[in-house]
């Protein structure tokens, strides 16, 4: 542990703020800041032993991140935050709520304060591991988004006005810095979130504009819910979302875990790809159908027992090169994929409604994959707008559940 001389500073007390803003340009990572940041303010003579920074990301499934630093670390321990923690009683009671909802700053002298006047849980937390004040600050972004950053001391005085001051003075240079890379990685998220990790790598490396794209060898999967115009006419708006999103993790985990993309989810349907730069692709594309039926298996008897009917699809799988790009008008566009293989894809899939049978592979699919007891040939079809005929085989069903 450094040795700390609270409000001593051995150099110009601008030396961190001149570091954040014109050394900080390479470190695209906001927790190995914070790191380096904590370490200088400590070397600089504030007793900082503690800090911990909380983001919101915006994630589908994660509010937020926090960042904690202590003294000893060399990496930050970073950990997601999920949307429930806005309704436990350790963020309700917490300083950070405070913060967020519009206090300016809040800070608690613990060495200075008697227990019995605590106002947060954390600050006996906090005592109880040697520290002896604590201070937050809100984050205030440019759009109005809170966020915050929190010091604790280790000193046997705390924190001195000079410290305070000092840490007050670099708040809004670290503001700046956690938006500039905030920004950065929630573009990412945004993007993954809603195209898919492969597509997302490809905006940001510069396709957007119209046209722009590369061909593709990949393993196409289109997948439709059967009966849904009826059931959307008939069922109350929240059940009909509901319906459709437990339908959609049941199809579209298997898909990700098997390293698939999904491009787009259309209505009631989605369109996925496996590039075949991979060779496991087909592997791992049949692999993803067969689980996404074993879990659509599990969710119809979950529904049964909810007492709702079960829900029946048709997918089509075929592989083929396809046209991976921006597609649309000038102003907006669409990055998705196209060309004959999608085409087929699509008719084997609205050829499971007549056949009886949920899911069909093309010949192409099939001479890739490899021989599979579960392939079962329905001979050479006539799909609607393909010149000739398609050797179609069907994924025999299996009871998995």
């Amino acid at each position: 542990m450094n040795e700390i001389v609270s409000g001593h500073w051995p150099g110009s007390r601008t030396a961190i703020l001149d570091w954040l803003m014109k050394d900080t340009a390479s470190q695209p990572f906001i927790d190995n800041l914070l790191v380096e940041f904590c370490t200088r303010l400590r070397q600089e003579g504030v007793p900082v032993a503690r800090s911990l920074m909380v983001v919101r990301t915006n994630h589908p499934e994660w509010m937020g991140a926090r960042m904690l630093w202590r003294v000893g670390l060399t990496e930050a321990e970073i950990r997601t935050v999920d949307y429930d923690v806005l309704v436990r009683e350790s963020y309700l009671q917490s300083p950070l709520k405070a913060v967020l909802d519009g206090e300016p700053m809040i800070r608690r002298q613990l060495h200075a304060l008697d227990p019995r006047t605590d106002d947060f849980p954390l600050l006996a937390d906090l005592r109880e591991i040697g520290l002896t004040d604590y201070v937050i600050w809100p984050l205030v972004f440019t759009r109005g988004e809170r966020h915050a950053l929190s010091f604790a001391a280790d000193g046997p005085e705390g924190f001195l006005p000079a410290d305070i001051a000092h840490l007050a003075d670099l708040i809004p240079a670290i503001t700046l810095l956690t938006e500039i890379r905030l920004r950065s990685r929630l573009a990412r998220t945004f993007l993954e979130t809603y195209v898919g990790p492969h597509a997302s790598e490809q905006i940001l490396a510069g396709a957007t504009r119209r046209g722009s794209g590369t061909t593709v060898e990949a393993v196409i999967v289109i997948c439709d819910l059967r009966g849904f115009t009826a059931l959307s006419e008939l069922w109350p708006r929240d059940d009909v979302i509901a319906m459709l999103n437990e339908y959609f993790d049941a199809m579209s985990d298997p898909i990700a875990q098997h390293g698939g993309e999904i491009l787009k989810f259309m209505g009631d349907g989605l369109l996925a790809i496996f590039p075949l730069k991979s060779p496991d692709a087909p592997a791992e594309a049949l692999r993803a159908v067969t689980e996404a039926r074993v879990a659509m298996a599990a969710l119809n008897v979950d529904r049964g027992q909810r007492g709702l009917d079960p829900l029946a699809y048709g997918t089509g799988v075929h592989v083929g090169d396809v046209m991976y790009g921006n597609i649309g008008s000038r102003r907006r566009l669409d990055f998705t994929v196209i060309g004959p293989a999608v085409n087929v894809a699509s008719r084997l899939e609205t050829l499971t409604k007549t056949v009886g049978h949920g899911v069909l592979l093309s010949g192409a699919f099939v001479a890739l994959a490899g021989a599979h007891p579960d392939f079962e040939p329905l001979g050479a079809l006539s799909l609607p707008g393909v010149a000739h005929p398609t050797d179609v085989y069907a994924l025999k069903e299996r009871s998995s559940v």
